[in-house]
């Protein structure tokens, strides 16, 4: 295990220089770093744990098979999303599927202390919320998935998308503009 801790310290570029190289130990903290973010994404984009799973790995196959082209901008994890988002929307259309995707998981179960009518009222609003992010197209839903699930900045969703800033707000913003259409923001404020 002394390795495993050596390599915790090591910065992503470093492991990718060694992973080029053709180190296994390297690829292996890469993908143990980044394999949570990947999964995440995946399964907000295709609302299926196997598929998102799936998806993690091919995209992670791809990734360590194209190391040649990591040019380092933007770091290691932003590419590696970037794959991962273009490798989901291209089995999203491969499927011809839509699922409902959630931005925090599975429905929670209600804890003791909160009243019982208030734990389905926010079952309710998620399963309304995962409608309204199902109708989204593809690219607007990953959009907003990088933003409000990964807590990526405009500048790095831009980055790792290959698009300019204003398109990520644009993208963004209608994201929104269409979710609050489509959600009864009255029965949200209940919640407060």
């Amino acid at each position: 295990m002394p390795e495993a801790a050596a390599t915790a310290s090591i910065t992503d570029e470093a492991l990718v220089r060694r992973a080029r190289g053709g180190d296994p130990t390297a690829r292996e903290e890469l993908f143990l770093r980044h394999r949570d973010d990947a999964y995440r994404t995946a399964y907000r984009l295709l609302g299926d744990q196997h598929d998102a799973l799936d998806v993690v790995q091919e995209s992670l196959m791809k990734a360590f098979a194209r190391l040649s082209e990591f040019d380092g901008r933007g770091g290691f994890r932003f590419w590696l999303l970037r794959i991962v988002v273009n490798t989901a929307l291209d089995q999203g259309r491969r499927r011809k599927r839509r699922k409902y995707v959630t931005l925090e998981g599975e429905p929670a179960s209600p804890s003791p202390d909160d009243d019982p009518a208030r734990g389905l009222h926010r079952q309710d609003l998620r399963r309304a919320l995962d409608v309204a992010l199902g109708n989204l197209s593809p690219i607007l839903r990953a959009t907003f998935v990088l933003f409000a699930e990964l807590g990526l900045s405009y500048k790095e969703i831009a980055e790792a998308q290959e698009v300019p800033i204003g398109t990520v707000m644009s993208r963004i913003s209608a994201a929104r503009k269409k979710l609050q259409a489509e959600l009864d923001w009255d029965r949200l404020k209940d919640l407060d």
